[in-house]
């Protein structure tokens, strides 16, 4: 029996029939009841806990589906598989809402991580961590902005001249930031490869880097990569949560962090988006 078979065994109780790997840190694992599960392998201590921790979050709000956490260990996850069907516009306006929902369930701090989710977690496959604070844009500039910045710096993929249009927007950010908002329970990772459009016809989110943040970040996400049928995600959001004036003005604001986020992994050419987004934000 395999390492994942037995990790498999020990969370759903079900012996294994069959294994298939997706990728190096994926698979899908057949039950001997016919039930497929997905294992997810991680080399980063904590990264198990985070996302298990994520995901039982989000699904608490009783409004985004996501996959049944069956366990979680050191360097293992096990969750259901999502069936993957197409996107459609019915099911847009749907998700729209109950991502609306799921911000309205709301967090205990800006920061905040889900309850037995560590504070040094992760998006993606870079540190992420989850500092409580009370004010968004102090919070946002210094817990999330700032530090990618520096990083980005330190390896070259931002020049240290540069650097200083981004500091000038933290520095403005509380003009910038809009209306104060509560702190929404995020999804936090929320780029289209983490939204699975079902068999069952509707939206399933994977991949949480699940905090306390301001919920325009999630749609910031969704637009920062491309989402099929995103204006129709809007419109069922509005629908159910109208957003303040001067969002979509916002959005590069919110952008920020994901785009320093990948230069730091991906190199310079998100380190121009990073700066033209900041660029854009203190001209409007």
């Amino acid at each position: 029996m395999t390492a994942r078979a037995e990790v498999v065994a020990r969370h759903t109780g079900r012996a294994v029939s069959k294994e298939r790997r997706l990728s190096g840190a994926l698979a899908e694992v057949t039950l001997d009841d016919g039930r497929v599960v997905v294992v997810k392998r991680s080399d980063e201590p904590g990264a198990a806990r985070a996302e298990a921790a994520g995901l039982r979050w989000l699904a608490a709000a009783g409004s985004v589906r996501v996959p049944e956490v069956h366990g979680h260990e050191e360097g293992w996850l096990v969750i259901d598989r999502v069936p993957q069907g197409r996107p459609v516009p019915e099911a847009a306006v749907r998700f729209g809402r109950d991502l609306a929902a799921l911000h309205a369930a709301g967090a205990p701090a800006f920061g905040a991580p889900p309850p037995d989710g560590p504070v040094d977690a992760f998006i993606g496959l870079a540190p992420m961590r989850n500092e409580p604070a009370a004010d968004w844009p102090r919070w946002y500039a210094e817990q999330r902005v700032l530090p990618y910045l520096r990083r980005a710096v330190d390896q070259g993929t931002v020049r240290a001249g540069e650097a200083t249009v981004v500091e000038h927007l933290c520095e403005e950010l509380p003009g910038l930031a809009g209306p104060a908002e509560p702190p929404a329970r995020l999804h936090g990772d929320l780029w289209s490869g983490n939204v699975l459009w079902a068999a069952d016809g509707q939206v399933w989110l994977i991949d949480p880097a699940a905090h306390g943040g301001h919920r325009e970040t999630d749609l910031a996400m969704l637009r920062l990569f491309g989402c099929p049928h995103l204006e129709q995600v809007l419109h069922g959001y509005r629908e159910e949560a109208p957003l303040s004036g001067g969002w979509r003005e916002r959005v590069g604001v919110h952008q920020l962090f994901p785009l320093l986020v990948h230069a730091v992994l991906f190199g310079r050419g998100y380190a121009e988006q990073a700066l033209a987004a900041a660029r854009t934000a203190l001209a409007g």
